[in-house]
C-alpha cells in the first residue's frame, strides 16, 4: 500500500513520456509539416524516414526507442518495486494514444524495442538481429516488426520469465492490431518495400 501513489505517479509519468511524438513535433518545427497527412498518416519512425528524410527518421527512431526505455528506467532509478516493463508499457500506451496529439499516435514498434533495451539488453540486441535479416530479406518494415515481436513473445516463454511474457504477449496484441492495414497489403501484394541504394562501379 505505500508505494501504490508512486506506482500510480510512475505509471503518468511514462504514459506523458510515451505521448511526445517526436514526427509530429519535428515535422511541424522544422519541416513545417504534420506527417499524419502525408504518407501511411502514422506519426512513427518509418513514415518519418518516409517523409521527413532520412536524417530526421533516424532522430525521431531514437527519440521513439530512448522514451521507452526512460520509461522503463525510471523505477529502477528512483527504488520504487515494482517491475519496469510495467511501468515501461505505459510509455506504448502513450505512443499509440498520446495526450498530446489528440490520441492518434504510432505503432509502437520502436518504443517497445525501446522497453527491452531498458529491461534487457540482450534480449533486445536478438530482436534486433531478427528485425534487420528479415528486412533485407523482404525489405517490408511492417513484416518485419511483426515477426521481431512475435520472436520476441517465443523468446520470453523460453526465458520463463513470467512478467516479460505478458508484457510481451500485450505488445504482440499492439503491434499485430496497429499493422492490421500492413498485414492486408502484405497479403495483397500492395505493401511498400524500402529500396537499398547500392552503388555502382564505373570504370
Amino acid at each position: 500500500m505505500l508505494f501504490i501513489p508512486q506506482v500510480i505517479g510512475l505509471m503518468l509519468v511514462a504514459y506523458l513520456i510515451g505521448s511526445f511524438t517526436a514526427g509530429l513535433w519535428i515535422g511541424k518545427w522544422f519541416f513545417k509539416k504534420d506527417i499524419r497527412e502525408y504518407g501511411s498518416h502514422n506519426l512513427g519512425a518509418t513514415n518519418s524516414f518516409r517523409i521527413l528524410g532520412v536524417k530526421a527518421g533516424i532522430v525521431v527512431m531514437i527519440i521513439d526507442v530512448l522514451k521507452g526505455t526512460l520509461a522503463t528506467l525510471l523505477p529502477v532509478w528512483l527504488h520504487v518495486p515494482i517491475n519496469p516493463l510495467l511501468i515501461g508499457v505505459f510509455a506504448v500506451i502513450g505512443h499509440i494514444y498520446p495526450a498530446y496529439a489528440k490520441l492518434r499516435g504510432g505503432k509502437a514498434v520502436a518504443t517497445s524495442a525501446g522497453i527491452l533495451l531498458g529491461y534487457s539488453p540482450s534480449v533486445f540486441l536478438v530482436l534486433m538481429a531478427v528485425f534487420v535479416i528479415v528486412l533485407v530479406i523482404s525489405r517490408y518494415v511492417s513484416l518485419s516488426s511483426m515477426i521481431a515481436v512475435v520472436v520476441g513473445l517465443i523468446a520470453s516463454i523460453f526465458l520463463k520469465d513470467y512478467v516479460l511474457i505478458i508484457v510481451m504477449a500485450i505488445l504482440t496484441i499492439f503491434i499485430l492490431y496497429r499493422h492490421r492495414a500492413n498485414i492486408s497489403r502484405i497479403k495483397n501484394g500492395t505493401e511498400s518495400k524500402i529500396k537499398f541504394k547500392s552503388s555502382k562501379k564505373t570504370s
